[in-house]
């Protein structure tokens, strides 16, 4: 019997999504699939909210919860990660509070900036565990990984690993759709083109039957700024270097060196920014997590309608040999966008078939798009390198280089910010020399 397997089964609503579509591939039904997480209680939640599923979509998947992790991963075809080490608490809530002592906001602080290295550095170490599990009981697996951050950890695997690994986002598949609804415009029979680094790729061309749109999405853009909405940060973005960005505004704002800045408070009104916004969502998920779990777990009508996520399509390709097209994370080998450095991990148009994800040949980017790419490829790269030597001076480096951070804290104070963050998470980290 093939084998999936989902690490992190305990984000139920997640998993949800991901292995219903599953369930409605004809392609994979008869697949095992093999649920793990380290909270025994949520696994049990999943487990049974995907066999209720299961029963209601007629699929014939078998639904399996394991406690031991290598027999999870043992003989797998595909494996899903969606982990969050550290949790809400103690681990995010120390990424915002103590650089706020030092006067750094942050929106989302889970991909780049100082959040971002911050949850790289004790993720990283149980990413490198799970390429030794599955190179060890299913060395041939493709993994497929939706953890933030996304470039760090899909680096991680990819250059220290020899696990097949692609990195996916949610945020390229519905750039372009979004972008024409919030601007009025029709989105049937449109053409894009999507490239760059995981929440800072760019919507390098998009048409109708040939015709540019690039023109009146910039004219009605400029005119939808003379009033506040949730995509200022994006469109000032757009029209300062020419192309639209796939990763939200609030995002954004913490990934470049221009809108979240003590000396111009008044910037984060005008761009309307929502200065700790993920801390405010982890609340509010949690308490409607609490709310929901009963309904959703014993719901014995629970159903599901197949989700724009890209997982199951990559199986459906790979198991029926149609290809299908994705926007995905990899290695820059071979200089795949050609003015990146070739060990950044790119966002890039894929084909799948049953071959595997094969990236495709973007070549150069708009010189100034390849500039702002590198701005936060040089704290990834220093992650990376913090994370696989153990070295504290790498830490300190990502830090000092990362847009945001260097543009609003002095050198000493970078480094007392990452000491301090350092001590902070104590076991959640390894230790640095």
């Amino acid at each position: 019997m093939a084998k999936i397997t989902f690490l992190g089964a305990g984000s139920t609503i997640f998993a949800k999504n991901v292995l219903g579509d599953c369930m409605m591939v004809p392609a994979l039904q008869g697949f095992e699939i093999a649920l793990f997480d380290i909270n025994e209680e949520r696994l049990r939640d999943s487990e049974q909210m995907l066999n209720n599923m299961k029963k209601n979509l007629g699929s014939t998947v078998k639904i399996v919860s394991y406690t031991n992790r290598k027999d999870a991963l043992r003989d797998a075809k595909y494996v899903f990660n969606a982990i969050q080490v550290g949790g809400y608490e103690p681990s995010t809530v120390i990424d915002f509070e103590i650089p706020k002592k030092y006067g750094l906001r942050q929106t989302i602080a889970d991909t780049i900036g100082i959040g971002g290295i911050f949850r790289s550095l004790r993720t990283i170490p149980v990413m490198m565990d799970f390429a030794r599990d599955m190179e060890e009981v299913c060395p041939d697996a493709l993994f497929l990984n939706y953890t933030n951050p996304m470039a760090t950890l899909t680096g991680s695997m990819l250059r220290y690993s020899s696990i097949k690994t692609v990195g996916l986002c949610h945020s390229v598949q519905v750039c372009a759709n979004d972008l024409l609804k919030g601007l009025d415009m029709p989105t049937d029979n449109v053409q894009w083109k999507i490239a760059g680094i995981n929440h800072m790729a760019w919507l390098l061309d998009i048409s109708r039957h040939g015709e540019d749109l690039y023109p009146e999405i910039k004219k009605r853009a400029l005119e939808k700024q003379q009033t506040k909405h949730d995509d200022m940060v994006r469109f000032e973005l757009m029209s300062r270097f020419g192309y639209y960005i796939t990763e939200s505004s609030e995002h954004n704002a913490e990934y470049h060196p221009y809108f979240i800045k003590n000396k111009y408070p008044e910037l984060i009104d005008r761009f309307n920014i929502p200065l700790d916004e993920y801390l405010r969502r982890c609340i509010q998920q949690i308490a409607d997590w609490e709310k929901m779990r009963v309904d959703l777990v014993n719901d014995g009508n629970l159903t599901h309608e197949r989700s724009n996520e890209y997982g199951s399509r990559i199986l459906e390709a790979m198991e029926t040999n149609i290809p299908y097209k994705i926007g995905g994370n990899a290695l820059n080998t071979g200089g795949l966008i050609s003015n990146l450095p070739n060990n950044a991990v790119v966002e890039v148009p894929c084909l799948v078939d049953a071959s595997g994800v094969t990236p495709t040949y973007v070549g150069d980017l708009p010189e100034q798009l390849a500039a702002l790419n590198r701005t936060n490829i040089g704290t990834q790269l220093l992650t990376i390198e913090a994370a696989m030597t153990g070295k504290k001076e790498h830490i300190y480096q990502a830090a000092l280089l990362d847009p945001h951070t260097a543009a609003e804290l002095s050198i000493d104070d970078i480094v007392a910010m990452c000491d301090e963050l350092i001590e902070a998470h104590g076991d959640w980290l390894p230790k640095f020399s």
